[in-house]
């Protein structure tokens, strides 16, 4: 691996909304694919890379608390959604023929792994991409939070949330053209300002285990490579800014 490279071994975040490409549900092949490119050109660079990839594409649990629904059974069913977008990834990585490996926290040996954490590192060292599906496994915790966790119990080099823009702004910069972006933040200016990063729990626990999270644009093609090699336009959450 080239010793230019920014990290060795990273987590992408990458939520279902972001596999919808131009539709307004469910997924989008060449969207997809895409991703998958981008991953697999990451892989090709030597870096060992994991995904959590979120549901809300296909269900949104607190979407369906809200409206009545118990939320642990509306939780594990947004659970099994992400379980249906990882092997969608996973069948798109290897028809570019990047090795991949699906491990679920709600164990269903008929289509993937159960996760076994040092079986998932000794994957990412064989070079295959892993993907963790269902969350943490239990209700009341985001794929924000999974994503947090993973990358900690990985030893991750960093935690890199795929977005629809380039970094993370004052306000969405979609709606508010004169939003302000941020090169660098530090985890409690993110919770004190209330960004839309990811949710409190999943800051949190990256801070505690001094896992950097950053924040870029996954929908634009090469970005991720970019990343690794240092360039391009992102958001860095740190400890010190």
């Amino acid at each position: 691996m080239s010793q230019s490279l920014a990290y060795k071994r990273v987590l992408l975040k990458v939520s279902g909304e972001a596999l919808m490409g131009r539709r307004e549900f469910g997924l989008d092949t060449e969207t997809v694919t895409a991703i998958a490119a981008d991953i697999g050109d990451v892989v090709a660079l030597g870096v060992q890379v994991c995904l959590v990839i979120g549901g809300g594409n296909i269900f949104r649990g607190v979407q369906a608390a809200a409206g009545g629904m118990d939320r642990a059974q509306a939780d594990y069913m947004g659970m099994l959604a992400t379980v249906m977008n990882a092997l969608a990834m996973q069948n798109a990585l290897e028809q570019l023929g990047v090795p991949t490996r699906v491990q679920s926290a709600i164990p269903m040996s008929s289509v993937c792994e159960p996760y076994i954490r040092r079986r998932a590192e000794r994957h990412m060292e064989k070079g295959r991409v892993v993907i963790f599906a269902a969350g943490t496994g239990n209700p009341f915790f985001t794929t924000d939070t999974a994503a947090a966790l993973r990358a900690a119990e990985m030893h991750c080099d960093a935690l890199l949330k795929g977005t629809q823009v380039d970094g993370v702004y004052s306000a969405d910069p979609r709606k508010v053209p004169d939003a302000e972006r941020y090169d660098t933040l530090t985890y409690l200016e993110v919770l004190s300002r209330d960004l839309a990063v990811m949710d409190a729990s999943a800051i949190s626990l990256a801070r505690e285990n001094s896992v950097p999270i950053i924040v870029f644009n996954i929908r634009a093609p090469g970005a991720f490579r970019a990343l690794m090699n240092g360039e391009g336009h992102y958001t860095t959450i740190v400890e010190n800014a």
